[in-house]
């Protein structure tokens, strides 16, 4: 139910766009108006929950640990799966952001004939959201040529790092290949796999398709259906400097993906893709195991009366006597 909720949610907001361009004529609204707030509905909610998130009480340390602690000098001391400094902290938070560390050694349980209890890898999951991640980012840091003005020299180098293999014209970007094979993996692996379909919901299947759509209208743009990319600038440096005008003959493609890429933004703050941002906030990964050599005294605890067993004993000292019980003072 959630995937056909999903489905056609994303097909909806195509459709919208395409009748509210070509009908109704509103480009100032899917070319000016959405794309502001969008963005401001991004930053202001990316800050909401990082705000909110930072406020929650944490106590006592407690870091996930796969290694050895810094115990004794004679028992090997794990720095990166068990930090027992900051720097191993920072270590270990790059190795996750960067590489998915745990997804990698990550493991999966069946229940097969027998009954027996198997264990296998989860290299495929880890590759695929290896590569969905890392192409996504190059992606974005390629658009990057439509919001400046001169072009930096980093995006140059890395179009043509990604167009390396030319094989036609317009550049065949490898990053859009292999973007596209990586999020379709990701949705049928949640499709196909009954115990992951069984506790997928639409706010798994959305962000899905959602992206997705972005791709297949971007590959579109770029590769069969061509758009007036000096007219696309001219409207993206518009937005930057907050001065916007709607170039003509941009095309209704164009509108498609710039709304979807809008609703993805918006999305954002409010879905489960806050994972870029709470990764950093996880007390299991941004502290230290430093228990056993640092006391932690909660900052949060509040003055509150003791009853000492000093003050104990003098309350019930002849009592305690009397049943036999030992007393320091006589």
């Amino acid at each position: 139910m959630g995937l056909i909720f999903s489905f056609f949610a994303v097909i909806t907001l195509g459709i919208i766009v395409f009748a509210g361009v070509k009908a109704v004529h509103l480009h100032y609204l899917f070319g000016v108006i959405i794309p502001y707030a969008a963005f401001l509905t991004f930053i202001i909610g990316i800050i909401y929950r990082v705000v909110k998130w930072g406020r929650v009480p944490v106590p006592f340390r407690i870091p996930t640990t796969a290694g050895q602690e810094k115990s004794f000098p004679w028992i090997k001391h794990n720095k990166i799966d068990n930090p027992f400094t900051s720097l191993g902290v920072i270590v270990r938070m790059a190795f996750e952001v960067l590489l998915f560390r745990s997804l990698f050694r990550n493991t999966k349980a069946e229940l097969r004939e027998g009954p027996n209890l198997t264990y296998g890898s989860t290299k495929w999951l880890w590759l695929g959201g290896l590569a969905f991640h890392w192409t996504f980012l190059i992606i974005l840091l390629r658009h990057l040529r439509l919001f400046t003005e001169p072009i930096p020299y980093f995006v140059t180098l890395l179009e043509s790092l990604d167009g390396f293999f030319q094989v036609a014209a317009p550049v065949l970007y490898l990053s859009d290949i292999i973007f596209l094979i990586a999020v379709s993996y990701l949705f049928l692996r949640r499709v196909i796999i009954p115990q992951v379909r069984y506790i997928s919901l639409a706010a798994d299947y959305f962000p899905l398709f959602l992206i997705l759509s972005i791709g297949f209208s971007g590959v579109l743009m770029r590769y069969f259906y061509k758009v007036d990319i000096v007219g696309v600038k001219q409207l993206t440096m518009g937005l930057i400097s907050l001065n916007p005008k709607i170039p003509e003959g941009v095309g209704v493609i164009f509108y498609i993906h710039l709304f979807l890429v809008s609703a993805l933004f918006a999305y954002f703050p409010m879905s489960k893709l806050m994972h870029m941002a709470g990764v950093f906030l996880s007390p299991t990964r941004n502290l230290a195991n430093n228990n056993r050599a640092v006391r932690h005294v909660n900052p949060w605890n509040y003055p509150v009366k003791v009853h000492t067993y000093e003050e104990y004993e003098n309350d019930f000292r002849d009592k305690m006597k009397a049943a036999g019980l030992p007393v320091e003072k006589e």
